[in-house]
């Protein structure tokens, strides 16, 4: 379901990498940017003013778009890096740390919903790390255990056709080999009924 969204936003999104890539700044550049809108919706979050919870909302999904822009602009620049990828996902580790800090000292949620925010938060980036470091690409905390669930609960095919093989080849030779027998016998009664 994720990849044919993303199919279908594609070329939209490739159109906002060739606009963005025109105006000269590097990817990284857009990173920073980002991170910087990000710092001012936690301020506004954290100042807890009337509106604010909207308005940083607002300033969040600005956040957001610049966090798509970097990707689609080193993309099409052809300058993705480990570097810059590197860079991108500690911005936004620190984005989001600023977000829910500025939740916190706003009072929009309990402090222990911030922990376990911040928790989970860090165990899907140190799960999606651990999976890159055994080769698994992109696959977040939760679509990880629904595939090695479905993985777990497919029925294994390979096995009974090869028992199933081994049966009809197996009953083939005990045919063939009931068959001589039985040649045999006959052949047998012909010769005995000849003497006598």
């Amino acid at each position: 379901m994720l990849n044919n969204l993303r199919d279908s936003l594609q070329p939209h999104l490739e159109k906002i990498g060739k606009d963005f890539a025109s105006t000269g700044i590097s990817p990284n550049g857009w990173s920073c940017i980002g991170l910087v809108f990000a710092f001012v919706s936690a301020f506004i979050y954290g100042w807890n003013v009337e509106f604010s919870l909207i308005i940083g909302g607002i300033v969040l999904l600005v956040a957001g778009f610049f966090d798509i822009v970097d990707g689609q602009v080193a993309r099409v620049s052809k300058k993705v890096t480990k570097s810059g990828g590197f860079l991108d996902s500690v911005f936004d580790k620190i984005a989001e740390v600023a977000i829910f800090l500025g939740i916190l000292v706003g009072g929009f949620a309990e402090p222990y919903l911030v922990f376990l925010a911040i928790t989970f938060s860090l165990l899907v980036s140190y799960t999606r790390s651990r999976a890159e470091s055994l080769g698994v690409k992109f696959i977040t905390f939760i679509q990880r255990i629904i595939v090695t669930t479905k993985a777990l609960k497919e029925p294994v095919v390979v096995a009974p056709k090869k028992i199933i093989i081994k049966s009809k080849s197996s009953a083939r030779k005990k045919l063939s080999t009931k068959k001589k027998f039985t040649r045999k016998k006959s052949s047998t009664k012909k010769k005995s009924t000849r003497k006598k």
